[in-house]
């Protein structure tokens, strides 16, 4: 037996070497075309099918010219129908739109036009800068939302039933239903809660103390930096220049950092065993483990290396195949993880330009229904200490549900996609219901 899974694990390992191999050398000749030209452009007709022959039957993958200076890639499902209301499903990261593969035919199926695109700054999706220099202005939360109010027109559609957001995609999804609730007619939120707008000072001039300005993710490195061992915040290190290498040239190959990954923030790991946090403060953050509060001499490659699941996880594993984890890892060879990343340097944290955008907005809730799902085994859930209170009682004043999926950790829509389309296709139905159709 221990001879039969050696052999196992160095197929694998062989296997998803020579896959990553192959797509970081062409991976890296285009993103060199790519940064002389300052864009993240690609040649569609000189790639393979996306998916790599993964994605079921009755979903396409096509690009729409023209929206919001993009050429969107997108999947779709339910297309062949006229008239359909719209889903429009936004991915987080490390993903793609391929991560929403497995809940878009349930949710056709009850009726609806599915759209999932590859966001800014990923997958096939062209006319971002892919550069670490690169202009942030347009990865900032309120460009996002007009990336997402532009697929919906140049599809046809003057509103979407149902947006979903998961990780990244969630606070696009949220904003864009704060921002323009007569186009996105209700919200999913998954695996990140939304807390609202940042506020602004109320009353001042009446003699009210202004508010004490919240702890930035510096001041937590700080602290945490202070521990035994050591500690960092993982958003502050998907910030840095190095990250992007670091992930792409991981010393386990790419192939191999997707699925250790993908692994330790999964229910796979039984380790992860998420709890509400007291405070935003060192000791309580350095509860989480390693994919979110690091240790300060590691990258996130070195991170997850000891999590990689054995030969025979990896075979039981059957909601991420080597086939899907390899088209994880040719994608992200392709074009590289620095767009992706742009995400945490400007629409999370305490970025000036960011926050004054946002404040805005102060004062203003989700008002159209809304619903939270994430996994029962997901830290993500938590992360931000007193998140989901404030969601459920001001951000979002018509939260219709809050489910903790069981058998799911970060990963819910993959990892339990029937529990998933089960959740989504009732609340469509029962906002349908609630105004007498849709």
């Amino acid at each position: 037996m221990l001879t039969a899974m050696t052999t196992t694990q160095s197929n694998i390992s062989r296997r998803g070497f020579l896959v990553t191999a192959s797509a970081a050398v062409g991976g890296m000749t285009l993103a060199r075309d790519a940064a002389a030209a300052g864009q993240a452009r690609t040649d569609a007709a000189r790639l393979p099918p996306y998916g790599n022959g993964t994605i079921p039957p009755g979903i396409r993958s096509r690009t729409v010219a023209g929206v919001n200076g993009l050429t969107v890639h997108m999947l779709e499902s339910g297309y062949d129908t006229p008239d359909r209301p719209a889903v429009l499903l936004l991915h987080g990261f490390p993903e793609l739109a391929f991560s929403w593969r497995k809940v878009m035919l349930p949710l056709a199926s009850a009726g609806y036009h599915v759209i999932a695109p590859d966001q800014r700054g990923y997958g096939r999706t062209t006319g971002w800068d892919g550069s670490y220099d690169a202009d942030p202005d347009p990865f900032r939360v309120l460009n996002m939302v007009r990336d997402a109010t532009g697929l919906v027109y140049a599809l046809g559609h003057r509103s979407v039933a149902m947006v979903v957001g998961h990780d990244a995609g969630a606070p696009v999804a949220s904003w864009a239903a704060l921002v323009r609730p007569d186009i996105f007619r209700s919200v999913v939120i998954m695996s990140s809660p939304f807390e609202g707008p940042p506020p602004l000072p109320f009353n001042t001039a009446n003699g009210a103390a202004p508010p004490a300005p919240a702890p930035t993710d510096d001041d937590l490195d700080a602290d945490l930096a202070k521990l035994n061992p050591p500690r960092k915040y993982y958003q502050n290190y998907q910030r840095t220049r190095g990250a992007n290498e670091n992930m792409l040239h991981a010393p386990q190959g790419l192939h191999a950092f997707f699925r250790a990954y993908y692994h330790y923030k999964s229910a796979d790991w039984r380790e992860n065993k998420p709890r509400p946090l007291k405070a935003r403060i060192a000791s309580e953050m350095a509860q989480m483990p390693t994919y979110y509060v690091m240790e300060k001499d590691k990258g996130m490659a070195e991170t997850v290396a000891p999590f990689m699941p054995s030969a025979a996880e990896i075979a039981a594993c059957k909601w991420l195949t080597e086939a899907e984890v390899d088209v994880y890892a040719t994608e992200y060879a392709r074009t590289q993880f620095t767009g992706a990343l742009q995400g945490y340097r400007v629409r999370r944290g305490s970025d000036p330009k960011s926050l004054a955008e946002m404040r805005t907005f102060s004062g203003r809730s989700i008002d159209v229904p809304s619903m939270f799902v994430g996994g029962k085994s997901d830290w993500g859930t938590y992360q931000v200490p007193g998140a989901v209170d404030r969601m459920r009682t001001s951000a979002c004043t018509r939260m219709v549900g809050f489910h903790l999926v069981d058998g799911a950790g970060h990963w819910v829509q993959q990892e339990q996609p029937e529990q998933v389309s089960a959740l989504l296709v009732r609340f469509l139905r029962d906002q349908a219901s609630s105004s007498g159709g849709r």
